[in-house]
């Protein structure tokens, strides 16, 4: 669709806009400072209010990590039926958000609300970094290994919820996924030689692994054994319980994508899963990834793994191995 509009040329100090894929723009306010902004929100995903908060600020928040920044602020925006659903369940939705800013140091300034008969909620968020010190998803290199830092399979668990088909223990297990930031994650890889970072949303693991490889001219082998998964995502997923997001995916992406053939069309699905608020997915020499993953995992919350190589560029743009 970006495509089909008449841009006019950015100026020089755009130093990251619309087009590429990636995760937020980025603006060069000084030669020591370049602001990072993105913007993001959905329906809910959780029954719990304050949860919902959470977990749609971390994914708003996930696109400033992803570019190596530090938050800075966020404005609410908001859709929502007052009369219908009355001021108390909003109150809690902003609430757990305003407890995620600050958990990631940022602060939420403002924002816009909408009378909206389908709840939504999201935030435009706003931070920092060196204007050299960027991450980007196209400048993956080949010799790299490719790093994951938390469990896919969000959007076939948080469909398994609106099917009651989760304990109360598997519910919090995906909600606290969700609601995880990437500031560890982001904030660790000061610490190490970095290619290339984006984070795992709505495209599923796949989706954005073929962004980053098509972007930096490279093609990627995935070990499907070595991706995280949350408990019971393939046996949800055996039984149909996938979103129509997840299938989309699937599908967009054939043609790039060559399957082993011991793999099953449920495991498939598996790597296209739709996803909320999902881990970053980093391109990095390897002597330099296994030490990173061991740090990770030293003091995150969610599990870091090496899932794959990055290769020349080859006819196929991923290869997914057993």
């Amino acid at each position: 669709m970006l495509r089909q509009i008449n841009t006019p040329q950015a100026n020089a100090n755009v130093l990251v806009g619309s087009g590429t894929n990636d995760d937020a723009g980025v603006y060069k306010l000084t030669e020591e400072i370049a602001m990072i902004q993105s913007v993001d929100y959905f329906t809910p995903i959780v029954d719990d209010a304050y949860d919902f908060g959470q977990i749609a600020a971390a994914n708003a928040l996930s696109d400033i990590y992803a570019m190596g920044g530090t938050v800075k602020t966020g404005l609410n925006i908001v859709g929502y039926p007052i009369k219908k659903l009355g001021p108390e369940i909003l109150a809690r939705i902003l609430q757990g958000a305003q407890d995620k800013m600050a958990e990631a140091g940022g602060d939420i300034i403002g924002g816009h609300s909408i009378d909206d008969q389908e709840p939504k909620f999201g935030m435009a968020v706003t931070g920092i970094a060196h204007p050299e010190k960027i991450f980007q998803n196209s400048t993956a290199k080949a010799g790299d290994v490719l790093v994951l830092t938390k469990p896919i399979g969000v959007g076939i668990h948080t469909t398994a919820i609106k099917r009651d088909l989760l304990d109360s223990h598997e519910k919090q297990l995906v909600t606290d996924t969700m609601a995880a930031l990437n500031k560890k994650a982001s904030e660790l890889l000061a610490d190490y030689q970095v290619n290339a970072v984006t984070d795992v949303t709505g495209f599923g693991l796949l989706g954005h692994a073929s962004e980053m490889a098509e972007g930096s001219g490279v093609s990627f082998d995935i070990s499907y054994s070595q991706v995280p998964q949350l408990a019971r995502t393939v046996e949800l997923a055996e039984n149909g319980v996938v979103p129509g997001g997840s299938k989309a995916n699937h599908s967009w992406l054939s043609g790039r994508i060559n399957y082993h053939e011991e793999l099953t069309k449920a495991q498939q699905l598996i790597l296209c899963d739709a996803i909320t608020s999902g881990g970053l997915l980093i391109s990095m020499p390897k002597d330099e990834a296994q030490a990173y993953v061991d740090s990770f995992n030293r003091i995150a919350d969610t599990t870091a793994a090496i899932i794959g190589d990055v290769k020349e560029q080859e006819t196929i743009m991923i290869r997914v191995h057993p």
